[in-house]
Formats: C-alpha cells, sequence, structure tokens
C-alpha cells in the first residue's frame, strides 16, 4: 500500500507519546512540579501531532468530528474515543503533579489504560482488515502496543525496563515481517477465488483492467523490491534496537547518549513503519497483477 507520511507520523510519533503517557500515569518517573511540566509537554506534543498529522490524510479533514459517532463499529472512532478520554484524564493527573505536587494515584492508572486503549485501537484499525493478509493477525496490534510501551521507556529513563522491553519488541516485529512475507498466499486469495471461476481451471487476467493508472494502484498497488525491502529491514532494527541497546550498556551514559538513544528509536519506529505499509499487499492488487518484485 502506498506509504502516506500523514500516517506513518501519526502512528509512529503518536505511539511515543502515549506511551510515555502509560509510564507517567503509572508514576515513572516520580516527578513533580516543572520537571513534571516538561515530561507532560513532551508527551503531548507527540500525542497530540500525531493525531493532528492524521487528519492530513482525510478527504475533509473538517468533518473529522464525525469520525467519533461510530464507535461501536468502527476501531478509527474508538481510537478516537479513547485519545480523547486519555488526553482528558491524564491532564487532570498532570495538573495535580505540576500544580499541587500530588499524585492522584487513581486517575493515572486510568490514564495508562486509556491511552494502552488508544495505541491497541490504532493497532486493530489495520488488523480487522481481511483485504491485506499482512496485517490481519493479533500481532499487529501486540507490535503497536510493544513499541509505544518500549518507546515511552526509552523518554520516561526506565532504561531497565526500555532494554527488555525493546528485546521483546525486536523479536515480535521479526516475527511479523516472517509471518508477514507469506500472509497473503496463506490466506489462499488468488484471482481464482476471487472471481468465482477457480472451478473452471486456471485463470487469468485476459487484459489490463485498465491502460493508466488510477486511485486503486496508487494507494493498494505500490511495490516495493524485496532486496530494499532487506536493506530498509535491517536499517530498521539497527536504528530501533541495536543503537539504542548498545547505549543502554554504556557505563555511565549521560543525557547526550540518552538523547542518541532517543533519536535513533525514533528514526527506526518511522522506517519501520514506512515498511508497514509499504509492504501491505490489498488483494485488490491480484485484479491487476501487482507482487512484489
Amino acid at each position: 500500500m502506498h506509504p502516506a507520511p500523514s500516517v506513518i507520523i501519526f502512528s509512529s510519533v503518536s505511539g511515543l507519546g502515549f506511551g510515555l503517557l502509560v509510564w507517567l500515569g503509572l508514576g515513572f518517573p516520580d516527578v513533580t512540579g516543572m520537571v513534571a511540566f516538561v515530561f507532560f509537554v513532551v508527551a503531548y506534543v507527540l500525542a497530540v501531532g500525531g493525531l493532528l498529522a492524521s487528519t492530513a490524510h482525510l478527504g475533509h479533514p473538517e468533518r473529522a468530528i464525525k469520525a467519533f459517532r461510530q464507535w461501536r463499529s468502527s476501531w478509527l472512532s474508538r481510537e478516537g474515543v479513547c485519545a480523547v478520554s486519555a488526553l482528558i484524564v491524564m491532564a487532570l493527573y498532570g495538573a495535580g503533579l505540576v500544580f499541587f505536587g500530588a499524585s492522584w494515584t487513581i486517575l493515572g492508572y486510568l490514564g495508562a489504560a486509556l491511552s494502552l486503549a488508544t495505541v491497541f485501537t490504532t493497532g486493530m484499525i489495520y488488523a480487522q482488515m481481511k483485504t491485506v493478509p499482512r496485517w490481519n493477525h493479533f500481532l499487529t496490534p501486540a507490535m503497536f502496543l510493544a513499541y509505544s510501551v518500549a518507546g515511552g521507556a526509552i523518554l520516561a529513563n526506565r532504561w531497565t525496563d526500555a532494554f527488555f522491553l525493546l528485546l521483546l519488541t525486536a523479536v515480535l516485529q521479526i516475527t511479523v515481517w516472517w509471518r508477514g512475507d507469506t500472509a497473503l498466499a496463506a490466506s489462499g486469495t488468488t484471482l481464482a477465488t476471487a472471481t468465482g471461476l477457480g472451478e473452471m481451471g486456471g485463470v487469468r487476467p485476459f487484459e489490463p483492467p485498465h491502460t493508466g493508472t488510477n486511485y486503486l494502484l496508487n494507494e493498494f498497488g505500490y511495490q516495493i523490491g524485496r532486496k530494499h525491502a532487506q536493506k530498509l529491514r535491517i536499517i530498521a532494527l539497527v536504528l530501533a534496537f541495536v543503537v539504542p541497546l548498545v547505549i543502554m550498556l554504556l557505563p555511565h551514559a549521560g543525557h547526550m547518549a540518552a538523547g542518541v538513544a532517543v533519536l535513533s528509536h525514533i528514526c527506526g519506529v518511522l522506517t519501520s513503519r514506512w515498511l508497514f505499509f509499504a509492504e501491505a499487499e490489498h488483494v485488490v492488487g491480484l485484479y491487476y497483477g501487482t507482487r512484489a518484485v
């Protein structure tokens, strides 16, 4: 699928922001006053900034408010409800820390749960799409949650937790790639099953559906060569996991090293999320004969 920059930024940056809110809601780091204010500003800039970036992918951003109405059936709507709820609850919790030096634990736990729910619903937007077999699996929301919590741990300076969470996320990411490479074939979806003509023999297109490009090809027929995908996977793993893990193992790593770890992880997340969309094979591509080369 076509990797739209707005969706890549949204799913990556907002996940980090809500991940940091999870740790803040649990009381980590244990800060108050201006220090707490700085942590909450970082979390809200990432979370809200990512959410605002997602509106750029809408045909009519001014109608975004209507997305909240379908929460009974739409994961996108549920994501919006959870996101707004999490931001409101965590704002109240943060106000207690910043202005009163008080930790309202119940609000913190509730905000952390809502932040996790927001990331989960984001993952489910893609996991529920049967038309994209690579995404249609429980590992998709699990991966979104793992990236969010691990990245939040780095930002919250919870390096011991971040170390093990990064290892877990790296294993999960590799598993997602390994499973995804055979997902379309394993789904059993072919041109024969799509047309219902399989019982009559081999099915192939008589001629191309279109003589030129169209919206479906631009949005769902995006292709990336296997050799390029493998290189980008290595880059994503090195930036998102190897560099931060190595820095965490360095004795007496200071603020500069921590900044490098954060920036490297963010770049790695953006790379892996670009691949998440670029490698997704929509079944509509079967009608156009598109496949990875």
